[in-house]
């Protein structure tokens, strides 16, 4: 196969991963949606995984940000900084398959925000007990507070988390061992 076959293949599998990732996003919302009620939850597997309604109108997992515009603006330079990397890291198949599920992710709920106004998140999940000191990050204020439940969240939020996991460990994992992986991939990571 030729490079330009192989690279508009490579692109396919891209368009293909994030397509599913956005239809399935999609479906379970509307499911969500049309047979869930708000902040009443339906036990799947015990007290461990619930579904909950909640409309979501900031970030992920609940984030508030008041203006809308830079939440439009942010998903519009996430999507653009997403193709600069399948661009330039088009050849690794691992980072490929990270960004199309970021990427699906960033869509999926960017739909949401465009028609809806807000993300429908309904996946509510217990964690063990998690005790934050409170404090500030970049320009929000962090209480303390004790986290029993993570956040409610979404298809979308789990394609992005998914994804930046993927991406994460596979910067760590060829930074501590460089020589298993080519030249090239080294300078672009």
């Amino acid at each position: 196969m030729n490079t330009t076959a192989l690279m508009h293949t490579r692109y396919r599998q891209v368009l293909l991963l994030t397509g599913v990732i956005i239809a399935i996003d999609q479906v379970t919302k509307y499911l969500a949606f049309a047979y869930l009620r708000p902040r009443l939850s339906v036990s799947v597997i015990g007290d461990f995984l619930r579904f909950t309604y909640l409309e979501n109108p900031g970030m992920a997992f609940g984030i508030e940000v008041e203006n809308n515009l830079l939440l439009h603006t942010l998903s519009i330079l996430v999507v653009l900084i997403i193709f600069y990397y399948l661009f330039k890291l088009r050849d690794h198949p691992i980072l490929r398959f990270s960004f199309a599920a970021i990427l699906g992710g960033a869509f999926g709920n960017w739909i949401d925000r465009f028609f809806r106004g807000r993300v429908i998140d309904f996946v509510d999940l217990d964690v063990f007990d998690i005790h934050f000191s409170g404090g500030s990050f970049l320009f929000w204020e962090l209480p303390a507070t004790l986290m029993n439940r993570w956040p409610i969240f979404n298809v979308a939020d789990m394609a992005v988390s998914i994804g930046m996991f993927m991406i994460l460990v596979t910067v760590l994992l060829n930074r501590s061992e460089a020589s298993g992986m080519p030249h090239a991939y080294r300078e672009e990571i």
